[in-house]
């Protein structure tokens, strides 16, 4: 039978019989410094998980807060997504319209820029006779009149040259005819035919008015016409 010694000096009364006795150590026979020590380790063991536990509750109430502010954010930023594109997609949308319809503009207007370019560049002493289109691609227009002289149907080449709607201006024929033959009015003249070959311009290129305007100034200047003085 085990016999343990609870008394803090060691001393015991040994009981009659044989067997053997189991004593626990006691820090009275330790010597202080390992006491002091042991202490020291077991506070600073406590302290530096008290420390850890603390700093990791922080960081975890850190990293909740920020969770929770990239949720909003991702919330914010989803519904910002969903209408920047709802306006993208209406820009395009847009934008097309806008093509079909410049195209169409493009393709209504070829016949005015025509004509008002080769009325534009006509020379004194100079008409025309006919304006017809002989090609539709590229579209190609010929050009038939009369010039009082071959210097005029020159001028008339080079000025349609230099015109952006042009991009070639080819001389076909010349002759010489008499206007008004048989009267006293009757002269000499230049037949010609000329051949054009129209190029598309690019819309930002062009200068556009708008149809109907109003002059602000002139109703202004008319509402602020002084009175007459009285005599």
């Amino acid at each position: 039978m085990l016999q343990v010694n609870l008394i803090p000096d060691g001393r015991s009364k040994k009981r009659r019989g044989g067997g053997f006795s189991l004593s626990l150590p006691t820090f009275s026979r330790m010597p202080d410094r390992w006491v002091l020590g042991a202490l020291v380790a077991v506070l600073g063991a406590v302290g530096v998980g008290a420390g850890l536990w603390y700093s990791s509750e922080g960081r975890r109430a850190e990293v909740e807060v920020a969770l929770e502010r990239a949720v909003q954010d991702s919330s914010r930023f989803a519904d910002l997504i969903s209408r920047t594109s709802a306006l993208t997609a209406r820009r395009d949308s847009i934008f097309e319209k806008v093509g079909i319809i410049q195209e169409i503009d493009r393709d209504r207007f070829v016949w005015p820029h025509i004509l008002d370019e080769v009325a534009r560049s006509l020379p004194e002493y100079t008409w025309l006779t006919e304006v017809v289109q002989v090609q539709e691609v590229p579209l190609k227009v010929q050009v038939s009149g009369r010039a009082g002289n071959i210097f005029a149907i020159t001028v008339f080449m080079n000025q349609l040259q230099a015109s952006p709607f042009f991009s070639q201006v080819t001389f076909l024929s010349s002759e010489e005819s008499i206007e008004n033959a048989g009267t006293v009015e009757s002269q000499a003249v230049q037949e010609f035919q000329l051949e054009l070959e129209y190029e598309p311009v690019p819309l930002e290129e062009l200068e556009t008015v708008p149809l109907f305007g109003t002059d602000t100034s002139m109703s202004e200047d008319v509402g602020t016409e002084p009175a007459p003085e009285e005599n």
